[in-house]
């Protein structure tokens, strides 16, 4: 069980930031200082001025045991709730605190209509507050985590989901978690049990992960009390296919699945895509849980519910939208990825960055030794991205087609290139070559091609079209992409950094390349 409590100053906007993130999380929501009103039946000044401070502080100290003892929640703290070691011993070994803060200026104008319903501020608002937040100042000062606060109470709930990567996607299906969090696969089991999941469960993986992750998922499951198995798929892009999938069909019924057991794929985006429509499909559904443990899976392919393999004409052409009950992804498996699908990762990530982060992309600028120091910011901001548009366009309608930047040349390179490239380099080539061709149509602002190129050879990533690659093939390839309308490709092109244009129309491929 892991609570977030906000905490803060008075007028750091605790209470209003902690609603709107209860929301977006689909968690309960805990004010404690009301909820020591309710509980001594007065409110806080009452309470003070019959028994002073101390008494106030006891039943803060109370109403803390049994709001940590309740469901996971949102929770609210008073700005001195956590002055008491045992207190914040207390709420850091059940969650996490994250500080709101703000200028004085700020605080004085949001506290000026209610200072009186305050006791230790009662008076001269400004030089009280003032003086307590100095005396506070080296308390507050050693939290590690961190938000500003005085911007609108939407903006300071998303920078805590981005900063704890927490996210809770409501437009697909029943909803489902989106969690980002170091050491999280050695607590899947319990995760499942908080989420009300049947067993028997089944580990889906492949030949390169299997071996350094399965048996500590599979430990995890049955310490929670699962029954459990496990089915390991050869690796590669090479085997995302009819022959594969009708394998894990098969492999499902041995392992005595029904509709109300949950399949675990753990892996990168092939696992997770095959694992997902098998889930899909087999007795008309089961629930799944994603498990990405490379970076473009964890920032893209694990996420929105699509699902499916290839055929031998193109990529991901049959395929259904199934949304995972869960996506838990732990930045620490990236330590076992090799350097090359790392950097290929990236791809997705400066995709993201294009489509609506230019803080994103702007790290990603920086290059590969900044990035690769900054993984796990990098996965919770990139994540952030991608559950936006996902809210916004559940079923890839409109602005989801964001998401395929880079994808429609990309792709068709992937697939000439016999998968010898990977597909976050792949990516990488398309993202330039569409920038390219979003700069002919006079799509783009000046300049949007050279840095998006300038920041993927920074990560290391490929650029350029192999000489050697068959014009005419990629041609086909691409007019066998799945965004085609009416016999017409339609493209993602970006604008500029932050925004890209969707269902732009090319008619004539060759100008693409």
């Amino acid at each position: 069980m892991t609570h977030i409590f906000l905490y803060g100053p008075s007028g750091s906007g605790k209470s209003t930031v902690g609603r709107l993130l209860a929301e977006n999380l689909d968690l309960p929501f805990l004010d404690l200082d009301a909820h020591i009103e309710r509980m001594a039946g007065q409110d806080i000044p009452s309470i003070m001025a019959a028994g002073g401070e101390p008494a106030f502080r006891d039943l803060e100290a109370d109403s803390l045991k049994a709001a940590v003892a309740g469901p996971e929640a949102v929770v609210a703290l008073g700005g001195g709730a956590l002055l008491r070691t045992e207190n914040r011993a207390l709420a850091e070994s059940s969650g996490q605190v994250i500080l709101l803060e703000a200028d004085l200026p700020t605080l004085v104008t949001r506290l000026a209509q209610d200072s009186n319903q305050r006791p230790l501020l009662a008076g001269e608002l400004e030089s009280k507050l003032s003086a307590l937040l100095e005396r506070r100042r080296e308390h507050y000062d050693s939290f590690a985590l961190r938000v500003d606060a005085p911007a609108a109470a939407e903006d300071v709930a998303w920078d805590i989901q981005r900063l704890l990567g927490r996210y809770h996607v409501r437009s697909m299906g029943a909803g489902y978690d989106i969690l980002a969090q170091e050491g999280a696969l050695d607590s899947i089991g319990e995760m499942l049990k908080a989420r009300n999941l049947g067993g028997p469960t089944l580990v889906v993986s492949d030949t390169n992960i299997a071996p350094l992750y399965a048996e500590q998922i599979m430990d995890s499951l049955r310490a929670a009390g699962y029954l459990t198995s496990s089915i390991v798929i050869p690796a590669g892009e090479a085997y995302k296919n009819l022959e594969t999938v009708a394998a894990l069909w098969r492999g499902f019924l041995e392992a005595g699945l029904d509709r109300k057991s949950t399949v675990i794929a753990l892996g990168g985006g092939v696992v997770g895509d095959m694992a997902g429509f098998v889930a899909a499909t087999f007795m008309r559904g089961c629930n799944w849980v994603a498990v990405p443990t490379t970076l473009l899976a964890m920032v893209d392919a694990s996420m929105g519910g699509k699902t499916g393999f290839d055929l031998p004409e193109g990529k991901n052409l049959v395929g259904a939208f199934h949304s995972p009950r869960l996506v838990l992804a732990d930045p620490q498996a990236l330590v076992t990825l090799p350097e090359r699908e790392l950097r290929a990762g990236l791809a997705e990530v400066v995709k993201h960055g294009i489509i609506a982060d230019t803080e994103l992309f702007e790290l990603c600028a920086q290059g590969w030794d900044v990035v690769h120091a900054r993984l796990a910011e990098v996965v919770r901001r990139a994540m952030a991205v991608k559950v936006r548009v996902i809210e916004e366009d559940p079923y890839e309608q409109g602005m989801r087609a964001a998401l395929n930047l880079g994808h429609t040349i990309g792709h068709a390179v992937e697939l000439v290139s016999g998968f010898k490239l990977l597909h976050g380099e792949a990516i990488a080539i398309g993202t330039v070559a569409e920038a390219r061709l979003a700069e002919r149509l006079t799509v783009s602002s000046p300049g949007v091609v050279e840095r998006i190129a300038d920041t993927l050879s920074a990560l290391g990533l490929p650029i350029e079209i192999p000489a050697e690659m068959d014009r005419a093939q990629l041609i086909r390839a691409m007019r066998m992409d799945k965004k085609k309308a009416a016999g017409v490709v339609r493209f993602a092109l970006p604008v500029r950094i932050g925004e890209v244009k969707v269902g732009v129309e090319v008619k004539d491929l060759e100008e693409a390349l």
